[in-house]
């Protein structure tokens, strides 16, 4: 196996099949620019080709000769339930499309690690009732990082794994989570993935991000999918270009593919339109 499929066909298709395995791959969009859509839809296309071929064939076609599906999908959430999650996507996909393909993807909710230490009601968040015992082992609690970095570690080998979003990471109190510890959480990710090779996508949302940090991660991942608005006229278009990519970015210079129009229709994300070097 030579690539692993983002979901998107189009895509997949120009860049020889996906993502080269064992790549961490960050998705830095504009708000409402697509990145988040080109998540679920990846999540939910490979889950497709897991659960209905007949809809995997309608909505993706065939998978490159040189590229295999992940076997398993991983939704790793740090503020939102899987029940949560899934009616998200519905608002993105056709719902007969969700209803088969999530079927085929397990989702981490991690958002009592993440909101233990903050002054948020407990009943908010938790996931089940907690016991006196419980109480009384608080200073045992896991950290969010130390929670992700196990569930990573098994289930990250040879799988797609999907990270709803490092902006919650880079948000937190910085009494308990710093910018440094969230760059070292990417660099460590990109480390651990060429031993896993697998894939894992990285939502972020690039207005809530200096240049500087913005550029700390683009560093520590093997590759940096933008996802932007571009008004021209009295329209406004999502546009979306890879800003870098290893064993990606060579491959659109070379056919001078310099940025992607993109659309979001009832199957997710796409793309419209390919715009070259004239």
């Amino acid at each position: 196996m030579d690539r692993i499929p983002f979901g998107v066909s189009r895509l997949d298709s120009i860049i020889g099949g996906g993502a080269p395995p064992g790549s961490v791959v960050l998705l830095a969009g504009e708000t409402g620019a697509g990145a988040r859509e080109f998540l679920y839809t990846s999540a939910a296309i490979n889950g497709l080709a897991h659960t209905d071929d007949e809809q995997f064939d309608l909505h993706y076609g065939d998978v490159d000769d040189r590229a295999a599906v992940p076997e398993e999908i991983h939704y790793v959430s740090f503020t939102a339930s899987g029940d949560e999650l899934r009616r998200e996507v519905e608002y993105t996909m056709d719902e007969e499309i969700v209803e088969s393909a999530l079927d085929a993807v397990t989702f981490a909710d991690f958002s009592q690690e993440y909101f233990q230490l903050s002054p948020i009601p407990r009943e908010w968040y938790t996931r089940r009732t907690q016991t006196i015992t419980d109480l009384g082992q608080g200073s045992e609690r896991r950290g969010v990082l130390e929670a992700v970095g196990e569930h990573l570690n098994r289930n990250a080998a040879n799988n797609l794994v999907v990270i709803d979003s490092l902006t919650d990471l880079t948000r937190a109190p910085e009494e308990h989570l710093g910018w440094s510890d969230v760059t070292l959480l990417m660099k460590g990710l990109q480390k651990a993935s060429r031993a896993w090779s697998g894939l894992i996508l990285v939502l972020v949302n690039q207005d809530a991000l200096t240049d500087v940090e913005m550029g700390d991660l683009m560093g520590a991942t093997d590759g940096t999918i933008a996802f932007e608005w571009e008004t021209g006229g009295s329209e406004r278009d999502r546009v979306m270009y890879v800003r870098e990519f290893r064993g990606v970015l060579s491959r659109l210079e070379a056919e001078d593919v310099i940025r992607f129009e993109t659309e979001i229709h009832e199957a997710g994300f796409d793309i419209s339109n390919v715009r070259k070097i004239r």
